[in-house]
């Protein structure tokens, strides 16, 4: 039989443009552009977000010497305050990471000269010791002190493992819980802790990170969707255009 006569009894399959894959691929090249769209929008609200928390926390330090410590500062608005450490209030937050090492925060009640209420500080951090059984030793000026710092609201309902979700014991403890530490201290403190920023002669590092809103995440996940939404496009034009040309040799073919 001769290429010919098999050409004519088994003629070339000839492509079309078929509706399925085509409106496939617009549908997954608009959806990945809207995805794009939302997610740049996204990081252009956590872009102002970011710009409200780190307006106070780069305002000039106040003085926080009057007025009733219940009415909280504002989150990261930096405060100045003047009293003394209470020593015997310290405890430590475990499990605090700096540069790769494990090590505690090291929060101490400052006894505030007005209005006479006490405002827990974080005042850095501290190496662990390898032998986890040994406490590190904190150095803490005497007498009364000036603490600079940013404001800073607990969660209200802290995570916490084992038997400290009952009731934390000793110094030691995983998270901050305002209530827990005024029942167990029976002490009144604010509803706020302070974060130092201020330098001082104890050995601690306050290296904190700068609020972060999670933009670059949101501007990452902008980046992907639009490159999904540029390879369907991509894909469906190639799709499109192997079609118009196979019609094309069809028709040259059969004429």
């Amino acid at each position: 039989m001769s290429a010919l006569t098999a050409t004519a009894m088994n003629p070339p399959r000839r492509r079309r443009l078929r509706a399925v894959p085509l409106i496939a691929g617009v549908t997954l090249a608009l959806l990945a552009l809207q995805l794009g769209h939302w997610q740049t929008r996204r990081a252009a609200e956590k872009t102002a977000l970011q710009a409200e928390y780190l307006a106070p926390a780069r305002s000039q330090p106040q003085a926080l010497g009057t007025g009733s410590p219940a009415e909280s500062p504002a989150e990261w608005q930096t405060v100045e305050l003047r009293g003394q450490w209470h020593v015997a209030g310290s405890i430590l937050l475990d499990n605090r990471v700096h540069g790769g090492r494990a090590g505690y925060h090291v929060i101490t009640p400052l006894q505030l000269t007005e209005p006479g209420v006490r405002v827990l500080v974080n005042r850095g951090w501290v190496p662990a010791s390898p032998d986890r059984a040994r406490l590190p030793e904190i150095t803490t000026p005497d007498g009364p002190v000036t603490v600079t710092g940013r404001v800073r609201h607990p969660a209200d309902k802290p995570f916490t493992l084992g038997a400290e979700a009952a009731a934390p014991a000793g110094i030691v403890w995983q998270n901050l819980d305002l209530q827990r530490y005024r029942a167990a201290s029976q002490a009144a403190v604010a509803d706020f802790y302070l974060q130092q920023t201020s330098a001082a002669v104890d050995g601690l590092i306050r290296d904190w990170p700068q609020p972060d809103a999670g933009i670059e995440r949101h501007r990452g996940y902008a980046v992907q969707w639009y490159a999904l939404a540029l390879l369907a496009t991509a894909l469906t034009l190639w799709y499109v255009w192997n079609a118009f040309r196979s019609i094309q040799r069809d028709k040259r073919t059969h004429h």
